[in-house]
């Protein structure tokens, strides 16, 4: 008998592609797919099964169907099928509380791997150069989906230390982007003039949505020969980039804004429907946010094929191209360059 795999959130972009990717897998014989929402994309040969993890419902699935692997992806920070901000705390929250409880019931239930997020160290001024996974936040957020994922894995702690038998697998992203990845800061990113917050240019890191998928396979199978994939794990491409080289490669102009009158810019473009500038948001995009992908490599043995700039290449791709050509927006910022550095030589041999 193989594995018998369980995946929320596949009516999403990402649980759509891992439901279609793990049932090709050999040691995995069949695949059950749920939502509370029918997907609009395909899902190959898997079951889906229409459910609300919200409701006690998810642990008849579980039973009925002798689930041993748990893939919970329905962590998220994006609405689906009409949603608010309420709904989406329900399911991020209500729902894993759920699903955990529905798990710790199950004798058969073998595996548990969770997507959780970098955002959990939240963003603030005093924070280290880099996080490990065992490094304390500065600041916790405070709001939003970064909240949602702090609780999430409060709960997901104690369903460890009950099930001990359990091998849990919490992966937490660095900033998911890719040609179809639907996500607050892939929205900021798209917009047609990106905002910024006046004096701060954060460092940011990308992992591509390919990653995602090989690094979800990794966590709901046996480990590997010298590999341990139960445990908590940084999940980033390679390399970080600061929000103005971002931005320079998008072909896309900023437009510096008081750091008071962000939280009012955010609130105008939540208005319009064009992103979710959450506070927390706000923050990244003030502090930025970097961490280290050591025990992913050495621990789990996973290292992303795309590094933080082709993520981020990759995504430009899918996008389109921005107001401004990114090769004339480097050259122009490369002349500028050239011509101030000829008086900053100046100044430092005089000075000498």
């Amino acid at each position: 008998m193989g594995k018998v795999v369980l995946v929320t959130g596949a009516a999403r972009h990402l649980g759509g592609r891992f439901v279609r990717r793990i049932q090709r897998d050999p040691e995995v014989e069949r695949v059950i797919a749920v939502d509370a929402v029918d997907p609009a994309h395909q899902l190959g040969a898997a079951e889906f099964v229409r459910a609300d993890i919200r409701r006690p419902e998810i642990a008849k699935v579980l039973a009925e169907h002798d689930v041993d692997t748990v893939v919970h992806l329905d962590v998220t920070g994006t609405a689906l099928g009409g949603g608010g901000r309420t709904s989406v705390k329900e399911t991020n929250v209500i729902g894993t509380m759920q699903l955990l409880g529905a798990c710790q019931k199950s004798p058969r239930i073998r595996r548990l791997v969770i997507k959780s997020s970098t955002s959990v160290y939240g963003s603030a001024p005093r924070d280290p150069a880099v996080f490990t996974e065992t490094t304390p936040a500065k600041s916790l957020p405070s709001g939003g989906f970064a909240k949602d994922a702090v609780e999430v894995e409060g709960y997901v702690r104690g369903f460890a230390r009950r099930r001990p038998d359990v091998a849990v697998c919490v992966l937490r992203f660095a900033n998911i982007l890719g040609p179809r990845v639907d996500s607050p800061l892939a929205e900021y990113l798209a917009l047609p003039v990106l905002p910024t917050v006046l004096g701060y240019d954060p460092r940011l890191q990308f992992v591509h949505e390919d990653d995602v998928i090989d690094v979800l396979r990794l966590g709901a199978h046996e480990p590997r020969r010298a590999t341990q994939n139960s445990g908590t794990f940084n999940v980033a491409g390679d390399g970080v980039l600061l929000l103005s080289q971002c931005a320079r490669r998008l072909g896309r102009p900023t437009v510096p804004v008081l750091l008071p009158a962000v939280t009012w810019v955010g609130t105008a473009l939540r208005t319009v429907g064009i992103t979710d500038f959450a506070p927390e948001q706000i923050r990244l995009l003030t502090h930025g946010r970097v961490v280290s992908t050591v025990q992913t490599r050495e621990v789990l043995g996973f290292s992303p094929r795309y590094s933080t700039a082709e993520a981020l290449a990759d995504f430009a791709r899918g996008r389109g191209p921005g107001l401004l050509p990114p090769e004339l927006l480097a050259g122009a910022v490369d002349r500028l360059a050239g011509r101030l550095a000829p008086t900053d030589a100046s100044t430092l041999h005089h000075g000498a």
